[in-house]
């Protein structure tokens, strides 16, 4: 059963909201826009503002279930966190969309809600403040290092802290891999490519530039 839970949650993660609302909305293909990624905030700069709305509740939800579900069923909390953890796979790297999916922030907050409440507020203030400050990517790395100390400070299991170490290592991943974008072959541009990447989520230093660039999905 807990194999089946960890599957579901991959499934679930792999749905790619943003894309299939960018495509019924405006016809268009999120990874050959702007940053590349498959989330809400291309849906906000490509597609339309309002319906980040409901494609991040969706998203969210995609967490939530399989986290609720494992707990539901009795499987206990770490096998509820592992599904949980498989649905933000499954949306980094969806089996529908070749493994080009968005940064699995929303799902992970909607496997906050049901183990960890008060990890959603914190994130989505980390988020906020990176964005009132113009850099959302490095409100939301900061955000979720210090998660980790929260609940660790806050008496939290063992698990929970230990799904929150995993998030990050899997947001640490995601922004290095970015969705197999090609790194430049002279070393030292490529080592500033790799920083930027990692707290920038970008290639370049322009934020602008970046999001409004065109790529080719494949």
């Amino acid at each position: 059963m807990g194999l089946g839970l960890l599957l579901l949650g991959y499934i679930l993660g792999s749905i790619p909201t943003a894309e299939i609302a960018a495509r019924w909305l405006k016809g268009v293909d999120l990874r050959s826009l702007g940053s590349g990624t498959v989330s809400g905030t291309g849906v906000y700069y490509h597609v339309a503002r309002w319906a980040v709305v409901p494609v991040g509740l969706l998203d969210i939800a995609k967490g939530a279930l399989p986290t609720w579900l494992g707990l539901r069923l009795g499987l206990g909390l770490p096998a509820a966190l592992a599904g949980g953890l498989a649905a933000v796979l499954g949306h980094n790297w969806p089996i529908f969309l070749r493994f080009k999916g968005g940064r699995g922030i929303s799902p992970f907050m909607g496997l906050l809600i049901v183990v960890f409440p008060w990890g959603f507020p914190w994130l989505l203030s980390a988020l906020a403040l990176g964005r009132l400050l113009g850099e959302t990517a490095v409100g939301a790395l900061a955000g979720l290092a210090l998660l980790p100390l929260i609940t660790w400070a806050t008496k939290q299991p063992a698990a929970t802290t230990a799904a929150c170490l995993a998030m990050l290592a899997i947001t640490v991943l995601k922004r290095l891999e970015a969705n197999r974008l090609p790194l430049p072959q002279d070393p030292a541009e490529r080592r500033r490519v790799l920083l930027r990447r990692l707290f920038l989520d970008r290639d370049v230093p322009s934020r602008a530039a970046w999001m409004h660039r065109t790529t080719h999905a494949d």
